[in-house]
C-alpha cells in the first residue's frame, strides 16, 4: 500500500479523498492555488504545496507543477479527484512515465472511453444497449448525413465526439436546419475540444438520466454497485442525485449492471467509472463513460456500504477487489443536494466571503463539503461549494429527512440553491419518483414566465403612482407660486 499520496484536485472532493487516506493511515499532499491558501484541506493536510496562481492553466491545470510537486514531497501515487486532469489520458501517461501511480483508469482506456465514438463502438462490440445513431463520426459529404437522419428519424442530436459537461450538442428537428447544425457544432468541437468530429443520435423526448456505478481490479474483476438517478438537471448540470432510481425494475438493472461490468472486463478497465444511460420506455440507451468518480458518489456508498475513493486507492496499489458481486447488497434509499454558491432564480454565480455556516445534523445526514464560517468562496471556479445528502431506510424517510436538513442550514454572506431544493424536495412530482431530464428546466421556464406578467404590473403599478405623484407635486408647485405672487402683490 501507498505511503503518501498527492491529491491533484480542490473543493470538497481534495478533502473527501483526505479524509479516506487518513482512514487507511496513508500520508496526504494537497497542492493548491493562491486563492486557495485558506481551504480546509490545505489546512489539515500533512503536506501542501502552492503550485500556481487562482487561474487552474496555471495551477490545478499544469502538469509539470502537479508532477514535480509529487517529486520534492516523495509522494507515491496521485488522485486527480474528478474534473481537472481526472480524464485527461495525456497527464494519466505524464504521471505514470514519472514513477508514480495514477489513481484511476490507464490512459489507454480514457483515449477510448474518452472518445464518445469510440466509447459507443466499445459498447456496441460489449452487447450494451445504446441509443440509435451514426455507427461513428459523421462524414462530410452532407448526402450522407441526410440519409443517417432519415434513417435514425427526427428530431435527432449532433454531439461532439470529445465533448463532455453537456456541452458541445445541438438538436436538430426539421432536415432544413441538420447540415447547419452539423458545420457549427463541428466549429464549437474543434475550439472547445480540439477534436471537430461530431456524431449524430436519436433525440429522446422524456428520457431519465441513469448511471450505472462501477468498480474493475487490474485482475480482471469487476462489479457494479447499482445505479443512480440523475434527472433532476438543468443545462445538463445535476441538480438532485438519488439512489436506487425509483420505479425501475431491478432484474431489469442487475442486467444492464453486468453489462457494464463485463464490458470493463473486456477493455481492461481499472479503478471506479460510471456509465450513463438515457432511460425511457423500459430500455437502457448508453451515451458515455465517465472515467473518474463522480460528484454523486456517496448516495451509492450509503446504499451499499461500500467506501468507492479507498477501493480506487486499493486498485491502484494492485490489490485485488474484496468483494465479489453476489456480495454486494443494497439497502435503503440516498438523496444528495448539491450546494451550489449560486442565485437560486437566476443561477448567477455568487463568490464572496461566508459570514456564517451552519450544516445540519442528525441519523442518516452527511455533509461533504470543504467550506466553513469565514472561508472566501473564488469565484475564479466552479461555484459548487458542498454536497448535502440523506440517507433512508425507505424513500420517503430519505426525502423527509432532506427536508428537515435543509431547514436546518444557514448560511450567510453568499446566495447559494438551498431555496431551490427546498422547494424541489415539496415537489409532487420529484416526491412521486422518475421525472424526466427536462422536468427542472420545463419548471423552471414556468416560473420565469409566471413572474412576467407580475413584474410587468408591478411596473405599471409604478408608472401609475409616479404620474400621481408628479401631478401632486405640480399642483403643489403652482398654489405655493400663485402664494408668492399674491404676498408680493400686497407688499407693492
Amino acid at each position: 500500500m501507498f505511503e503518501k499520496i498527492l491529491i491533484a484536485n480542490r473543493g470538497e472532493i481534495a478533502l473527501r479523498i483526505q479524509r479516506a487516506c487518513r482512514e487507511m493511515g496513508i500520508k496526504t499532499v494537497v497542492v493548491f492555488s493562491e486563492a486557495d491558501r485558506d481551504a480546509k484541506y490545505v489546512k489539515l493536510a500533512d503536506e501542501a504545496v502552492c503550485i500556481g496562481p487562482a487561474p487552474s492553466a496555471q495551477s490545478y491545470l499544469s502538469m509539470p507543477a502537479i508532477i514535480s510537486a509529487a517529486e520534492v514531497t516523495d509522494a507515491q501515487a496521485i488522485h486527480p479527484g474528478y474534473g481537472f486532469l481526472s480524464e485527461n489520458a495525456d497527464f494519466a501517461e505524464r504521471v505514470e512515465k514519472s514513477g508514480f501511480v495514477f489513481i484511476g483508469p490507464t490512459a489507454e482506456s480514457i483515449r477510448l472511453m474518452g472518445d464518445k465514438v469510440s466509447a459507443k463502438q466499445a459498447m456496441i462490440r460489449s452487447g450494451v444497449p445504446c441509443v440509435p445513431g451514426s455507427e461513428g463520426a459523421l462524414p462530410d459529404n452532407p448526402k450522407e448525413i441526410i440519409a443517417t437522419a432519415k434513417k435514425v428519424g427526427y428530431p435527432v442530436i449532433i454531439k461532439a465526439a470529445g465533448g463532455g459537461g453537456g456541452r458541445g450538442m445541438r438538436v436538430v428537428h426539421t432536415e432544413a436546419h441538420l447540415i447547419n447544425a452539423v458545420n457549427m457544432t463541428r466549429e464549437e468541437a474543434g475550439r472547445a475540444f480540439g477534436n471537430p468530429e461530431v456524431y449524430m443520435e436519436k433525440f429522446l423526448e422524456n428520457p431519465r438520466h441513469v448511471e450505472i456505478q462501477i468498480l474493475a481490479d487490474t485482475h480482471k474483476n469487476a462489479v457494479y454497485l447499482g445505479e443512480r438517478d440523475c434527472s433532476m438537471q438543468r443545462r445538463h448540470q445535476k441538480v438532485i442525485e438519488e439512489a436506487p432510481a425509483p420505479g425501475i425494475d431491478r432484474r431489469l438493472i442487475a442486467k444492464i449492471g453486468e453489462r457494464c461490468a463485463e464490458a470493463c472486463r473486456k477493455i481492461g478497465y481499472r479503478g471506479a467509472g460510471t456509465f450513463e444511460f438515457l432511460y425511457e420506455n423500459d430500455e437502457f440507451y448508453f451515451i458515455e463513460m465517465n472515467t473518474r468518480v463522480q460528484v454523486e458518489h456517496p448516495v451509492t456508498e450509503l446504499i451499499t456500504g461500500i467506501d468507492i475513493v479507498q477501493q480506487q486507492i486499493h486498485i491502484a496499489a494492485g490489490e485485488k477487489l474484496p468483494f465479489r458481486q453476489k456480495d454486494i447488497e443494497f439497502k435503503g434509499h440516498a438523496i444528495e443536494c448539491r450546494i451550489n454558491a449560486e442565485d437560486p432564480v437566476k443561477f448567477m454565480p455568487s463568490p464572496g466571503r461566508i459570514q456564517s455556516w451552519h450544516m445540519p445534523g442528525g441519523p442518516g445526514i452527511r455533509v461533504d463539503s470543504h467550506a466553513y464560517a469565514g472561508y472566501f468562496v473564488p469565484p475564479t471556479y466552479d461555484s459548487m461549494i458542498g454536497k448535502l445528502i440523506a440517507y433512508g431506510a425507505t424513500r420517503e424517510q430519505a426525502i423527509r429527512r432532506m427536508r428537515i436538513a435543509l431547514s436546518e442550514v444557514a448560511i450567510d454572506g453568499i446566495l447559494t440553491n438551498i431555496p431551490l431544493h427546498r422547494e424541489l424536495m415539496l415537489d409532487p412530482k420529484f416526491e412521486a419518483g422518475g421525472t424526466s431530464i427536462h422536468y427542472l428546466e420545463h419548471k423552471l421556464e414556468e416560473q420565469a414566465a409566471s413572474r412576467s406578467p407580475r413584474i410587468s404590473l408591478r411596473i405599471s403599478e409604478m408608472l401609475s403612482w409616479s404620474w400621481v405623484l408628479y401631478l401632486f407635486q405640480l399642483v403643489t408647485q403652482q398654489q405655493t407660486l400663485k402664494q408668492k405672487n399674491h404676498c408680493t402683490a400686497n407688499l407693492v
